[in-house]
């Protein structure tokens, strides 16, 4: 009986998660690793448009650290209204391919086609997420869901302790 190869991770995202480990440990606190996480997503991956990260406070999300063009005004998004609220909700990664065609998704920015949401988990709940816009049609797909759900462990331990 043959098992199936198991699926290669892309080289760009194994230098990637290598740098974000090390920015990580070289940063100089925990709301310092994560705004370098955000900006080395940014920088390193083009369609990453627009990255941001949500911490969850009581029943809200709560914008943290992002990179992109210009800020969006959903600063604090309940938990369960919107894509970014669903993955709170669920637990689990939504991509949207085409956001115009999702009733769920809030609209941040004119350009953004589609977007990623990728829940980020500590001790088996959701204490935020990663929220990735981009500007194409289906920028995301399984690959990206895979990456990012790797940085979400990473950066489980950053999130601000109240």
């Amino acid at each position: 009986m043959s098992h199936p190869v198991a699926e290669e991770r892309p080289a760009v995202h194994g230098d990637a998660l290598n740098l974000l480990r090390a920015a990580i440990a070289e940063a100089a606190g925990p709301a310092a690793a994560a705004q370098r996480v955000v900006d080395v997503l940014h920088d390193r991956f083009p369609a990453y448009d627009w990255v941001g990260i949500y911490w969850v406070d009581g029943s809200d999300l709560v914008l943290g650290p992002w990179t992109g063009p210009q800020a969006t005004e959903h600063t604090r998004i309940p938990i369960g209204t919107g894509v970014c609220g669903a993955a709170a909700a669920s637990g689990r990664t939504e991509i949207v391919a085409d956001v115009d065609a999702d009733p769920r998704y809030l609209a941040c920015f004119p350009s953004t086609k589609s977007e990623i949401v990728v829940p980020i988990f500590d001790g088996g709940s959701v204490v935020g997420e990663i929220d990735v816009d981009g500007s194409d049609l289906h920028a995301f797909d399984g690959t990206d869901a895979r990456f990012l759900e790797e940085i979400a462990a990473l950066l489980a331990p950053l999130r601000p302790r109240t």
